[in-house]
C-alpha cells in the first residue's frame, strides 16, 4: 500500500466511547453558548446535515436581522463563493462581514461565523476567512478572532481526518486528499493532504504547520476534556486549529471543549465542512424524506433533473440514470460558449426540448458535455468565468420555463446555487432534510417562482454510484 494510504480496517482499532455521556455533556454545553451560529456557505450542500434550518440566499441587513430573530440557534446565508472570482468573493465577504456587525449590534446579539466550505478542500481559503476576519475586527475594536478551526470531516462523503491527513474514502480505500482528483482542480487545486502543510501551502506561508494546534483522536477518544479546552484556551494571533474525525462523536468532544473556551472568552472563525454546524448547531438526526413529504401535489407534468457538475462521481451517477428508460436525455454543448451565437442558439434548442417533453409529461435530465473546458495553463480566471456563464445558461433553463415541474433535481454546487437563487427567486428556503445521505432538500418560500416546491440539491462529490437514479425513481412513483 501507498504511503499513507489507510483502509476502513484501521478505524476498527479506535477505542470506543460512551455516546450517551458525549451527549449529554455537549447538550449541557451548548445550552450555555449565547451566540448565534451564523453559517456563509459558498454553496447549497452545506445543508447536508441538517433540517428545519433556514437558508437565506443574500446576505443583506435585513436577512440577516431575520435571521437573528429566530429561535434556531443557527442559520445559512448562501454566498456561492465557489462560483465568484477571488475579487467577487473578497467584496462579497467583506459587505456580509460589515452587515452581520450592524445587524448584530441593533439587536444586541452575540454571534460566530463558520466558513462551510467543500470537505475535499476547494474553495476561496484562506482569503474568504481573512477577509470576514479583518473585516470584523476594523468594526469592532473590542472583538478580537483568536484562532480558525479547521475541521473537514464529513462522514456521508466518506471525508475522514487522521493523524492530521484529510482522506477521502473510496470503497474500503482511504487515499490522501492531495492524490485525488478533488486536489486537480483547475481553480482550487492544492498538493498536501496533511492538514497543517496544506495551511502552510495555502496561505503561502503566513500560517504554517509547526505553528498549528492539532487535536488528537486520541486526545478525542480518551476524554481529555479539560487538556483540549486548555489547549484552545492558548490558540492566539489566527492561528489555526485543525480537529482530527471519523465519525460525529469526535466532533462531539470537540465542540463541548470548544464552548467552553468561548465562553471563557476566546473568539474563532471556523473552516469546516457539513459536520460541525449540525453538531454545534445542535441538529437532531430525521429521517430520510419520503415521497410523500416531498411531493404534496401532483401536477400531471414530467420532473426535471439538471446535472451541472463535471467530477467523476458526477459522470458515473449519470451513465447509471441512462439505464432508465422513464426519462428523456438532453445533452447541452456547452463548449459552444466560446462562440456565444451559437451557444444562444443551442440554449434556446435545449430550453423548447425541455418545456415540449415537461409538458408531456417525460421526465427530463438536461445535461451540460462531461468534458471540461481547458484552455490552458494560466487561464483559471478565464476558466471560472466561462464555467459561470455555462451555469448561468444552465440556469436560464429553469428560470424561462413555463410549467412547474414535478419535482426538479439539480447537480453540483454552484449549478444547484444558481438554479435555487436565480432559476427559482429563493430568498429564503427551509432544509426539509435529506433524501439520502448528504443529499438535502429545500422546501421553497412564498416567494419562490414555484412556492412549496422540494428542491433537491444534490452535490457533485457526493453519493453513491446509483443515487441519482435511485432519487429519480423515488420521485417518479406516483401516489398510490
Amino acid at each position: 500500500m501507498l504511503k499513507n494510504h489507510l483502509t476502513t480496517d484501521n478505524l476498527l482499532t479506535l477505542p470506543k466511547v460512551d455516546a450517551n455521556s458525549v451527549d449529554d455533556k455537549l447538550s449541557e454545553a451548548l445550552a450555555s453558548l449565547n451566540k448565534k451560529i451564523i453559517v456563509l456557505d459558498d454553496d447549497p450542500t452545506g445543508v447536508q446535515t441538517v433540517n428545519n434550518i433556514s437558508v437565506y440566499t443574500d446576505s443583506s441587513v435585513e436577512s440577516i436581522e431575520q435571521g437573528l430573530k429566530e429561535d434556531n440557534l443557527m442559520f445559512f446565508i448562501l454566498t456561492n463563493s465557489r462560483g465568484l472570482t477571488a475579487e467577487e468573493t473578497t467584496k462579497y465577504h467583506r459587505e456580509a462581514a460589515a452587515n452581520i456587525v450592524q445587524a448584530a449590534n441593533k439587536l444586541n446579539q452575540e454571534f460566530m461565523i463558520i466558513s462551510r466550505s467543500d470537505s475535499t478542500l476547494r474553495g476561496h481559503y484562506p482569503l474568504e476567512t481573512m477577509v470576514v476576519k479583518d473585516t470584523i475586527e476594523s468594526l469592532d475594536s473590542d472583538l478580537k478572532i483568536d484562532g480558525e478551526v479547521i475541521l473537514p470531516f464529513f462522514k456521508e462523503g466518506g471525508r475522514l481526518t487522521i493523524n492530521n491527513i484529510h482522506y477521502v474514502q473510496y470503497g474500503g480505500e482511504l487515499v490522501p486528499a492531495g492524490e485525488t482528483e478533488f486536489a486537480k482542480d483547475r481553480t482550487f487545486g492544492y498538493t498536501k493532504s496533511h492538514l497543517g502543510e496544506w495551511i502552510e501551502e495555502k496561505s503561502n506561508g503566513k500560517y504554517t504547520a509547526e505553528d498549528t494546534l492539532y487535536i488528537s483522536l486520541e486526545q478525542l477518544r480518551g476524554l481529555e476534556y479539560e487538556n483540549i479546552t486548555k489547549q484552545l484556551l492558548g490558540v492566539h494571533d489566527f492561528n489555526k486549529v485543525v480537529v482530527n474525525a471519523v465519525d460525529e462523536i469526535d466532533v462531539k468532544i470537540f465542540t463541548t471543549c470548544l464552548v467552553q473556551a468561548i465562553n471563557a472568552g476566546k473568539n474563532f472563525l471556523f473552516r469546516t465542512a457539513a459536520a460541525f454546524p449540525k453538531v454545534i448547531g445542535g441538529v437532531r438526526n430525521k429521517a430520510l424524506l419520503t415521497r410523500e413529504e416531498l411531493i404534496t401535489e401532483e401536477t400531471g407534468n414530467g420532473g426535471l433533473v439538471m446535472i451541472g457538475s463535471h467530477v467523476k462521481k458526477t459522470t458515473e451517477q449519470l451513465e447509471e440514470l441512462k439505464t432508465l428508460e422513464t426519462i428523456e436525455f438532453i445533452e447541452l454543448d456547452s463548449h459552444l460558449v466560446l462562440h456565444p451565437a451559437l451557444f444562444s442558439k443551442e440554449c434556446r434548442r435545449v430550453q423548447d426540448l425541455t418545456e415540449s417533453l415537461l409538458q408531456s409529461g417525460k421526465n427530463v435530465a438536461v445535461y451540460t458535455q462531461r468534458e471540461r473546458l481547458d484552455l490552458g495553463p494560466d487561464k483559471k480566471e478565464e476558466e471560472l468565468k466561462l464555467s459561470i456563464a455555462i451555469s448561468d445558461a444552465v440556469t436560464g433553463i429553469v428560470d424561462k420555463l413555463q410549467v412547474r415541474p414535478n419535482f426538479l433535481i439539480a447537480k453540483g454546487g454552484i449549478t444547484s446555487s444558481d438554479i435555487g437563487t436565480k432559476g427559482l427567486k429563493v430568498k429564503r428556503a427551509t432544509v426539509a432534510g435529506q433524501i439520502r445521505p448528504g443529499i438535502p432538500v429545500w422546501k421553497t418560500g412564498d416567494e419562490a417562482k414555484y412556492p412549496g416546491m422540494a428542491y433537491v440539491i444534490f452535490p457533485g462529490n457526493v453519493g453513491t454510484k446509483t443515487d441519482l437514479k435511485e432519487i429519480v425513481q423515488l420521485l417518479s412513483q406516483k401516489g398510490e
